[in-house]
């Protein structure tokens, strides 16, 4: 059992908060005394304070620099579409 004390400002991971629950991507925005800011990435980015001695179950992975910046390409580029005018 790991804790977001772990965890470095500024760093991208991949982490399961609790063992059966599915993987999900952080980014720790922001250290202070006794929490983490972080950005967690779903179908949308949600913002939170976590605890530093909040459990986290597995730290997956810490994402490279080469893999963050193909996985925003991927997520900030998803709903972008290339719309034709109709011709009347």
């Amino acid at each position: 059992m790991y804790s977001y004390s772990l965890l470095e400002p500024g760093c991208y991971y991949i982490i399961q908060e609790k063992e059966l629950e599915p993987l999900k991507l952080i980014k720790i925005n922001l250290e202070s005394d006794h929490c983490h800011f972080i950005s967690r990435y779903d179908e949308t980015e949600v913002m939170e304070w976590k605890k530093k001695d909040a459990p986290i179950f597995d730290i997956i992975e810490l994402l490279s620099d080469d893999k963050v910046k193909a996985w925003e390409k991927t997520y900030f580029n998803q709903d972008a579409f290339n719309y034709e005018e109709d011709e009347d």
